[in-house]
């Protein structure tokens, strides 16, 4: 293809796996990170894929966002595909929360993606060419327990790209997000809030032990970042790409109920279930 790719949160996992699928499709990739010093497995690749250039991003701060795009504009001339990746999660229900804690995460999770992609849509639109990839989530669709803060922020991107996509295909640039299911990432062991810090007379303490050990299950039987990759390839190549992608067969089934299911009904039993002992 030859076109440059953006690829945010590349450090490790999902971001990590696309930077080097999209350079071996043929994409020119600058693979970002907030701390490239310390991206040991993304400066690897950098140095094995003759592609792939690493360049710093924090996606929190309007001057990180701006010097980093405005220099891979200066450099290259033009974005042909961006890759929204970077993202934390963070647990705990709302009485749990901080109103801090709710802020950061709408910060990194929305208000990020937000920022790199205003940075790159005048050039995309002036070209009448491009696209933007957004990696979600499944809490983006359905609402997890536990999850507030990060079910907030990932139904916001989903909100904001639905209504991005449409007015942009006007002007010949694609918007999709990809929502995937459990990927065996370091996702769970990372995430922030009330994991581990949880007094004795907690009163969600029981029911959030619980969730926490279903969630390691999951995500110890999720799929491969590599597969996810793959499909953001997939798309990345699609001359038509469709709005919303799931990346399993277990993440479509999750997304059709809840797309079926105008009550909410069947995803409060299915959600509620992950409850139980």
């Amino acid at each position: 293809m030859g076109s440059i790719a953006v690829v945010t949160g590349a450090s490790s996992g999902i971001g990590l796996a696309a930077a080097r699928a999209l350079a071996e499709a043929g994409w020119h990739v600058v693979a970002t990170a907030r701390r490239p010093d310390a991206a040991d497995a993304l400066r690897q690749v950098a140095m094995e894929q003759q592609a792939v250039e690493v360049r710093a991003l924090d996606v929190t701060s309007d001057a990180s966002v701006d010097a980093c795009l405005g220099s891979v504009l200066a450099d290259h001339g033009s974005v042909g595909l961006l890759v929204n990746n970077a993202g934390a999660g963070h647990r705990g229900t709302l009485e749990q929360l901080s109103i801090q804690a709710l802020a950061q995460s709408m910060e990194l999770n929305f208000l990020g993606v937000a920022r790199v992609t205003k940075a790159v849509l005048p050039g995309m639109r002036a070209a009448r060419a491009g696209r933007v990839i957004t990696v979600t989530s499944m809490n983006g669709v359905v609402g997890m327990p536990f999850s507030d803060a990060y079910n907030a922020s990932k139904f916001a991107v989903e909100g904001l790209m639905e209504g991005l996509a449409a007015v942009m295909r006007e002007f010949g640039v694609h918007i999709s997000v990809l929502e995937p299911g459990p990927v065996r990432t370091a996702f769970f062991a990372n995430l922030g809030g009330a994991v581990g810090n949880i007094t004795t007379d907690d009163p969600y303490r029981e029911l959030i032990d619980r969730y926490n050990a279903m969630m390691a299950d999951l995500g110890g039987g999720g799929q491969s970042p590599g597969s996810v990759a793959d499909l953001i390839c997939q798309i990345a190549a699609d001359p038509s790409p469709a709005l919303r992608y799931q990346s399993s067969e277990q993440a479509r089934s999750i997304a059709a109920q809840k797309l079926v299911d105008t009550t909410g009904r069947s995803i409060l039993t299915a959600t509620g279930a992950l409850l139980q002992p």
